[in-house]
Formats: structure tokens, C-alpha cells, sequence
């Protein structure tokens, strides 16, 4: 096996983007830190390292245990890495958070019907 992997390929190889590109534009875009230092996508990435990664509102901060250039399975994937406990307890937190964000704002049962939508657009004229 080789010592050292592109980080969008690991990435890709440990599932944390579905496709490849997607790993590279992450890695582009300053969204991948390599022991604290943002990286390119050929910057090679070996185990001990800590990596930290922000995909959407998910913040995931892990140390490489393994390092593979193919996709494997998800049981395989999960064995090149080991998250840390504060991200795992970020994680929850911000999972809990959003969970009752959304129990404050649900969504309606259904679209507007037409009488609806006049008196939304009412209410809007009204206002402005």
C-alpha cells in the first residue's frame, strides 16, 4: 500500500464525498484543512495526520488511521479514520439544535390555494 494519498482522493475513498470532483472542489474551496493548514488537492495526506473537513453545516474533525486510493465499502472506509470526541459532541449539538429550530418553523400542511394566494399577496401589498 502507498505511503501517502492525494487528499481528494482519500476523501472520496473514505466516503466523505460521493464523488470525486466533489472532494476536489471542497479541498479547493478552503473547506479541507490538513493539520490546521489549508490544502491543495494533490497535497498527500498520511496517517496521524488531523483532518479537518466542513461539508454543509457538518463540521468533522478526525484523525487518518488508514489510507486507501479506491473506494471500498462504507464498513472499510470507516477504518481509515477515527473521529474526535469534541467533533462527535459538535455534531450532536448542532444536529439537536437545527432539530428544534424546525419544530418552531414546520411547514405548511399544504401548498396555498388561489383564494390563499390573493391574500398573501393582500397582506404583502398592505405592508410595502
Amino acid at each position: 500500500m502507498n505511503q501517502n494519498i492525494r487528499i481528494d482522493k482519500w476523501l472520496w475513498a473514505a466516503r466523505f464525498f460521493k464523488v470525486r470532483s466533489l472532494a476536489t472542489d471542497a479541498t479547493k474551496g478552503g473547506h479541507v484543512l490538513i493539520n490546521g493548514v489549508r490544502c491543495k488537492p494533490s497535497k498527500f495526506v498520511s496517517i496521524n495526520d488531523e483532518i479537518q473537513i466542513q461539508k454543509g453545516n457538518e463540521h468533522f474533525t478526525i484523525h487518518v488511521t488508514g489510507l486507501a486510493s479506491k473506494r471500498g465499502s462504507a464498513t472499510h472506509a470507516q477504518t481509515l479514520y477515527q473521529e474526535t470526541e469534541n467533533s462527535v459532541k459538535q455534531r450532536q449539538i448542532s444536529a439537536e439544535q437545527h432539530k428544534l429550530k424546525m419544530l418552531h418553523s414546520p411547514a405548511p400542511d399544504k401548498r396555498p390555494d388561489k383564494r390563499d394566494r390573493r391574500k398573501i399577496q393582500q397582506f404583502k401589498n398592505h405592508i410595502s
